[in-house]
């Protein structure tokens, strides 16, 4: 047994004696995909207290992808422009098809694992356009690929604001969040600190995640508001300021496009140079398409679950309708999406 494993009954223990201290319902959110995933790979929600009750939030960057975002992508694909992009994004359905269907059915459509790959592929088709998206995280790796000449459409977004905005709509109460630690490790724990909300910047072991959400109950149990950095072997209070240099040298900040959450101000990255930015570069092409169609509702309800207002389960087309094979939305098609985790580890 490891070390990890032998301390996790002890972090159990000391969750379960500080909510009881409590006496109330406690509503956390983990706001990272990736933390979605360690939490349902290891049964976390069902070892906590009865009275803690923890939600997934916006932290997919696949699931937050705007709607018109991938209905402009795929009409360009479709128009004849070669598209690169990550893989979950080929298969999720957008009101004019996805890009793994645009790709059926002629299209040149790539699926890539880095931005290297893009560039490589950009040799062979020089009108390639990629289709960035992500958080702080993957922004640093597309900025340095528009330095070398890649065209983007971009729907690369800053994350705190919808943080934020979860916290302003007040739909349901959160008391505390646990905080993305790959985001952290690029903007650092200072810009976190403007939140008042108990906040845990964790790492992503189980053991991470559990230490985060004791250090939550504390703060909730003394009544404080503060950032605490679990994360200390990677994120430190400025983050990495060459990573910041160069997403600001290639990108301005704008409204960005969320889905669940519609425009959320200032938080948006849109490409500098006009001739690498696809949305103008191709202006023609997008200004012929419906966006009005993009908002049509398909019964989807991933963005109430993006939202943290819906569990996946409260779906009625959850593992019926809607499954990994046959996907309605981003959520059930991202690796890091809720719908796609509750079902796969049964949660």
């Amino acid at each position: 047994m490891n070390q990890e494993k032998k301390s996790l009954p002890k972090l159990l223990s000391k969750i379960s004696q500080v909510a009881t201290q409590i006496k109330r319902e406690i509503v956390l959110m983990e706001v990272c995909g990736t933390h979605t995933q360690t939490v349902s790979q290891n049964g976390i929600r069902s070892l906590l207290p009865r009275n803690v009750k923890l939600l997934t939030g916006p932290g997919c960057p696949v699931c937050v992808t705007a709607q018109e975002d991938i209905d402009g992508v795929v009409a360009l694909a479709k128009a004849g422009i070669p598209i690169a992009t990550y893989g979950d994004m080929l298969r999720v359905p957008g009101f004019f098809g996805s890009l793994e269907e645009a790709r059926g059915q002629g299209a040149k459509v790539f699926s890539v694992y880095s931005v290297e790959e893009a560039l490589e592929l950009q040799k062979d088709y020089p009108e390639l356009v990629f289709f960035g998206l992500g958080f702080e995280t993957t922004t640093p790796m597309t900025a340095v690929a528009l330095k070398k000449g890649l065209t983007v459409f971009s729907a690369h977004k800053i994350f705190l604001p919808a943080m934020e905005a979860l916290l302003k709509t007040e739909e349901t109460r959160i008391d505390g969040f646990i905080s993305p630690g790959h985001i952290a490790t690029i903007i650092g724990t200072k810009p976190f600190e403007h939140l008042k909300v108990a906040q845990v910047i964790a790492g992503f072991e189980a053991e991470d995640v559990l230490v985060a959400i004791y250090l939550l109950l504390c703060q909730i149990r003394d009544g404080k508001k503060e950032v605490e950095n679990e994360y200390v072997r990677l994120v430190k209070k400025n983050g990495n300021e060459i990573a910041q240099k160069v997403i600001a040298e290639n990108f301005k900040i704008c409204a960005g496009n969320w889905r669940g959450f519609g425009k959320i101000p200032n938080s948006g990255l849109e490409v500098k140079n006009p001739e690498l930015n696809a949305k103008i570069k191709y202006q023609a092409i997008l200004s012929k398409i419906d966006f009005s169609q993009s908002k049509k509702l398909t019964g989807c309800r991933c963005g109430e679950i993006i939202r943290g207002t819906l569990n996946p389960k409260q779906c009625p087309m959850f593992g019926k309708a809607c499954t990994p094979e046959n996907p309605y939305g981003p959520c059930m098609v991202s690796q890091e999406g809720a719908c796609r985790n509750y079902l796969q580890y049964r949660v």
